[in-house]
């Protein structure tokens, strides 16, 4: 994070923009690094994010629900930087990977793979541990619609999961 605290100090920022960043960086952080498993990716989605929200006046959902609003922008943007691994040849030694855990690279290419808004359902869910309330509420949607979000993303990604490890089903 040390580039973000250097475009920090390089110019003078507008306080709410600066309070935002300095009360939101590192849970953006937090879950930009949980999506792609990178803290280089993490640093760049942090970076994107919140260089896109200096370029132009803050959006009302900032304003409504900091928290909310940059959670959503950190996973769609990290979504998307794991979407463009499939096209990159990847040169790292298994052993500097930052993951040891059995396909833990199929699940994020399988969750790339979903809508974003099932994605987002399914890291609140499974790597965050809200309940299914709980991201009602914060989706502005029910439980019901949750646990059937929860349900397809469920069967979607074992299909994917299958599908990249060539097992058939």
């Amino acid at each position: 994070m040390i580039a973000t605290a250097t475009l920090l100090k390089a110019q003078q920022l507008p306080e709410e923009f600066e309070a935002i960043f300095r009360e939101h960086s590192e849970f953006v952080y937090r879950t930009a690094y949980r999506v792609t498993g990178s803290e280089q990716d993490a640093e760049d989605v942090l970076q994107t994010l919140f260089l896109r929200l200096l370029r132009s006046p803050l959006p009302p959902d900032v304003q409504k629900s900091p928290r909310a609003y940059l959670y959503r922008a950190a996973v769609n943007t990290a979504l998307n930087v794991v979407r463009s691994r499939k096209h990159q040849v990847l040169t790292d030694d298994i052993e500097d990977a930052p993951w040891n855990t059995p396909f833990r690279e199929e699940l994020r290419i399988a969750l790339a793979e979903l809508k974003p808004r099932a994605a987002e359902i399914f890291i609140l869910r499974y790597v965050h541990g809200y309940s299914d309330v709980e991201i009602g509420q914060l989706l502005g949607t029910s439980r019901g619609t949750i646990a059937i979000s929860l349900f397809r993303s469920r069967s979607r990604l074992r299909k994917s999961i299958r599908k990249l490890l060539g097992v058939k089903s």
